[in-house]
């Protein structure tokens, strides 16, 4: 399966941001804008961006009443940005769902986040395993009918046998061989994570923190092609 590189612009200023995207041209044209770079303007930046034609994963985790999730999701859904996240509880997806209808946004429920692993889990008071809950919480997307999850690479096989063939399987945590896990706990390789049935891939640190931005990104790529 091909997959999408997306980069994630993990910066402070729009400025910085900018001067990403140019040195990226022609290798990439897909971002995620995430808190971040939102608080430093970076709304704006998502608009613009995708008046140029570039593709915006507009990563803002959503959670809170139904008419409120309804609301940010109307207006998000006017800005052009192709995906956004909300946490993958049943209520607020439903109510994303019906609020984005009739528009091309790709709705992704956020299942466990990546920096978590089963002590952190159960530290925030869940039963469930990280894997078990990815999946209860998977199967309540398809359900609402989203058009994707977020989940780590090492639980993209078995969501893709829960979500069947159509819907985004979206993996942050993506660490080229060799590369530094930072801060994430559940990482995998691009080529394992396409492998694994993952649909696009996040990166953002061993691009962006790399000396040469768009040769990082360039050698990404290439792993991803020959997946």
């Amino acid at each position: 399966m091909n997959g999408s590189l997306i980069v994630g612009l993990d910066l402070p200023t729009v400025a910085e941001a900018e001067k990403a995207v140019r040195e990226l041209d022609g290798v990439v044209d897909f971002y995620k804008i995430g808190y971040r770079l939102v608080f430093g303007g970076g709304l704006e930046f998502a608009r613009d961006l995708a008046a140029e034609g570039k593709k915006v994963f507009l990563d803002m985790k959503l959670l809170d009443i139904d008419n409120t999730v309804a609301e940010g999701v109307e207006n998000i859904a006017k800005m052009g940005v192709s995906m956004l996240t909300l946490h993958a509880y049943p209520k607020a997806m439903r109510a994303a769902v019906a609020a984005a209808k009739g528009s091309d946004l790709c709705l992704l429920g956020v299942t466990v986040l990546t920096s978590m692993d089963a002590d952190d889990v159960r530290e925030a008071g869940y039963a469930d395993d990280p894997a078990t809950l990815v999946r209860k919480r998977a199967a309540q997307a398809r359900e609402a009918g989203m058009g994707g999850i977020v989940c780590s690479a090492a639980e993209a096989a078995a969501v893709r046998e829960i979500l069947g063939g159509d819907m985004a399987i979206v993996t942050p945590g993506i660490r080229p061989a060799g590369a530094e896990k930072g801060d994430q706990k559940r990482v995998m390789t691009p080529a394992d994570a396409l492998r694994a049935g993952a649909t696009h891939l996040v990166v953002a640190r061993p691009i962006i923190g790399a000396p040469d931005r768009r040769a990082a990104a360039q050698a990404i790529l290439d792993e991803m092609q020959a997946a």
